[in-house]
């Protein structure tokens, strides 16, 4: 395959070059490629870069196929520039043992368009008590996590600790002090008293992190935050960072996004965990990115039927979609009005992953993988719902415009996603 009129970034400047793929990779790079393929495709000029790697989706398969199912998952993520994703395990049966993380390999073979690696649970069930068979799956799981629940039990995380430390996996956690929650169900602050709904302080967020971060310094394991949504727990991983302990933090799109006070009325679409925090703790994400604290950005996508989020904020589930949008709202809302660099984006999306992660993907340069997107720039659309590849349409961003649109996303040296209305075969 050859791809031809690419725009790509070198040392923070565009360049314009050709890309050959042969079979999975990137054989060559360079001003113009003069060779007969009968697969050559005419970018036109538009913004190419290594595809994107998301270390957090849920992908609903095995046992929750209504929400999502790895087929259309895939399809999504594909449409928004991602080549790799990492499946969380909160799934049934749980990805806890060999013969159940098989179950969730074996559909992903058959149904995924793009590279997928699982996470294992961090314990049995996800229940936090007993651990999982770590070292029997660590072989074929990306990292070890129980995202969806926080452990709280802090000798059952250094145990898992340990065993990350000793396999050279990372352990991964979705924070959240249970006895913190308090029956909230968004950000304890001044619109959740407006709204009457109660609410979830940022401590059940940051104190987990703080006493995760200690346990990690002990078992000398490689410890990652997910969708990190406080000023404090930025704090606390920053010190981390400061002291040499191996931490490291995503953030989502929508917590960069968005704040409690974008939630005009009680609208389930808006119902999310974390919570959308307080504007000085968006305004402390924006800071962790730009000064190195938060590694990397992630979707967490996370579909549900319609009925779970039309109950209202209190009673309908937790989440929201993104793989489709995520890049495209980013490079609206902060490439667009240069509070971050192009380059810092697809950084955050793509090479930083495979860094923190020792990942052989996120280059876009020749023998490694040809895991490509191209991007039009300038293409706006407006966000319909309707028109997801996902199954999930739960997302409170409906009616928004957007601009740099992915067109064309190669996975693994082969189409995953294409725009037929832009990229002609």
């Amino acid at each position: 395959m050859l791809l031809k009129n690419c725009k790509i970034l070198k040392n923070g400047k565009f360049e314009k070059v050709d890309i050959l793929i042969k079979d999975n990779k990137i054989e060559k790079i360079s001003k113009n490629i003069d060779v007969v393929d009968e697969n050559t495709i005419d970018v036109k000029n538009r913004f190419v870069t290594a595809g994107f790697i998301d270390a957090h989706v849920h992908w609903r398969e095995p046992g929750f196929s209504k929400k999502e199912t790895v087929y259309t998952a895939s399809r999504a993520a594909a449409r928004g520039g991602f080549t790799t994703v990492m499946t969380m395990p909160n799934l049934n049966p749980v990805p806890d043992s060999i013969e159940t993380l098989n179950k969730q390999l074996e559909i992903i073979k058959k149904d995924s368009v793009i590279r997928a690696i699982p996470y294992g649970a961090i314990t049995k069930e996800e229940y936090g008590r007993e651990l999982s068979d770590m070292e029997a799956i660590a072989k074929d799981v990306f990292a070890f996590t129980d995202d969806g629940r926080g452990v709280q039990s802090a000798n059952v995380m250094y145990e898992a600790m340990l065993i990350g430390s000793k396999l050279n996996k990372a352990v991964v956690a979705h924070c959240e002090d249970n006895s913190l929650i308090r029956g909230g169900a968004m950000h304890e602050g001044k619109r959740s008293a407006e709204l009457g709904i109660k609410g979830i302080p940022s401590i059940c967020e940051s104190t987990q992190i703080a006493r995760d971060i200690l346990l990690a310094e002990a078992a000398d394991c490689h410890y990652h935050v997910c969708h990190i949504s406080a000023k404090e727990s930025v704090r606390a991983v920053r010190e981390g960072k400061k002291n040499n302990i191996r931490v490291t933090c995503e953030v989502t799109p929508h917590h960069l996004l968005s704040c409690d006070e974008d939630i005009k009325e009680d609208n389930g679409m808006w119902k999310m965990n974390p919570p959308l925090r307080a504007r000085e703790d968006r305004d402390a994400l924006i800071v962790g990115i730009l000064d190195g604290t938060i590694d990397i950005i992630a979707t967490d996508h996370a579909p549900h039927t319609m009925e779970e989020k039309v109950r209202g904020i209190e009673k309908s589930s937790f989440g929201i979609v993104g793989s489709e949008t995520a890049f495209a709202q980013l490079y609206t809302k902060f490439v667009k009005t240069d509070i971050f660099s192009l380059e810092l984006l697809v950084k955050l999306m793509s090479e930083n992953v495979a860094k923190i992660f020792d990942l052989p993907y996120g280059k876009l340069e020749e023998k490694s993988f040809a895991d490509i997107v191209v991007i039009d720039l300038e293409k706006e659309v407006t966000i319909n719902p309707d028109n997801f590849l996902s199954k999930g349409r739960n997302t409170p961003y409906a009616n928004e415009k957007i601009n740099g649109i992915p067109v064309l996303t190669i996975s693994n040296g082969k189409i995953a996603y294409i725009d037929e209305e832009e990229i002609n075969l």
